[in-house]
């Protein structure tokens, strides 16, 4: 094994690791916080980095706290249960401006206040597990091997429930996505009372007298149908068929759900209507926009974008290609994923005249 060391925590990383100096250089490890002394062995030592594995606390934060999870440190779930909630906000909100100035090169960055989630535990409407020749759970930390889970302290009770149904039963190894609305086969944001407060953040950032409203990668239409009465014609775009037949269900006259990839239909719409009282909604995977899409509304510049991610780097990356034709008016981070690593993020953009 590597060498034993002592490392002086000074920050943690979108990611959920730790940050300390190693040798000169930047140290990389799990479950610390910020201001601990920590003994750590070096698993990885690269040229630019390395990377380590804790050991041992020496000097305890007085923000750490006992993880709720039985098998937290061992799944590969949660980062961050060691750390008391309103440092894990703190934590989140520095992350995201740190990743649009380092990775969009943004020397200011218009933050708004981090929106936290009403509940710490218990608030996840759905999880994925795996079940592999009995063993049913989720992967364990860096490897895809198995964690035998009877419950998951983030999910709710509901979602708990149906995992002690299913670890009754003999099922064929596979993913399994167990969910409190009893519909799995698309995406749907997981914490409710977060996901209320993101289409108030949404809806608050859009300007008066716009008349059309394209909802990109809108899933079932969460934002569309939201924001409908405000707008003359509201057009989604998601590739999910079964997402789009729901959305299509209780659509109003002025709603058109369009099954099919945004970088082919896009162009159509918006060539089809006047830029200046649109505005479109991007809500892509973690990968982000693919540069077509952002072709598309460089050359056509719709006045109102409001970009939802739940990966700050490839926000970060796609709001630099942005910035020439738009200016970024607010980035408020959610956090839709406490004791988690991942953030939920909404940038509002206004062309520029």
């Amino acid at each position: 094994m590597g060498m034993k060391v002592q490392l002086e925590v000074s920050d943690v990383a979108f990611g959920g690791r730790g940050v300390a100096r190693y040798e000169g250089k930047v140290c990389f490890l799990p479950f610390v916080v910020p201001g601990e002394r920590v003994t750590a062995r070096i698993v990885r030592d690269k040229k630019k980095f390395a990377e380590a594995e804790l050991i041992s606390v020496e000097t305890v934060s007085p923000n750490r706290v006992e993880p709720r999870c039985p098998y937290f440190g061992r799944c590969g779930g949660c980062a961050y249960q060691h750390i008391a909630y309103p440092v894990q906000l703190a934590l989140k909100h520095a992350q995201v401006e740190q990743t649009l100035k380092r990775v969009g090169k943004f020397a200011e960055v218009p933050m708004r206040p981090i929106v936290a989630s009403p509940k710490e535990y218990d608030y996840r409407n759905r999880i994925r597990v795996h079940v592999q020749e009995g063993v049913t759970g989720f992967y364990a930390l860096g490897s895809r091997s198995l964690i035998d889970v009877a419950q998951c302290p983030i999910a709710a009770p509901e979602v708990n429930a149906e995992l002690a149904a299913i670890r009754k039963r003999s099922l064929p190894d596979g993913d399994y996505v167990l969910s409190a609305r009893k519909r799995g086969r698309f995406f749907e944001q997981t914490n409710d009372a977060v996901s209320a407060a993101m289409l108030e953040v949404v809806a608050q950032g859009i300007g008066e007298g716009q008349k059309v409203l394209v909802d990109a990668y809108c899933g079932a239409g969460l934002f569309a149908k939201h924001l409908r009465s405000r707008f003359s014609r509201v057009i989604g775009i998601e590739e999910n068929a079964f997402a789009v037949d729901v959305a299509r269900h209780g659509a109003g006259e002025s709603e058109s759900y369009i099954a099919g990839d945004v970088q082919v239909h896009l162009g159509e719409i918006l060539s089809a209507h006047d830029p200046a009282t649109m505005t479109v909604i991007l809500d892509p995977p973690a990968i982000g926009v693919v540069p077509r899409v952002l072709d598309l509304l460089l050359g056509s510049r719709p006045r109102e974008v409001v970009y939802v991610s739940c990966n700050p780097a490839t926000l970060a990356r796609d709001l630099a290609s942005l910035a020439s034709a738009y200016e970024l008016k607010a980035i408020t981070p959610l956090d839709m994923f406490p004791q988690t690593a991942e953030i939920e993020v909404v940038a509002q953009l206004v062309a520029k005249v």
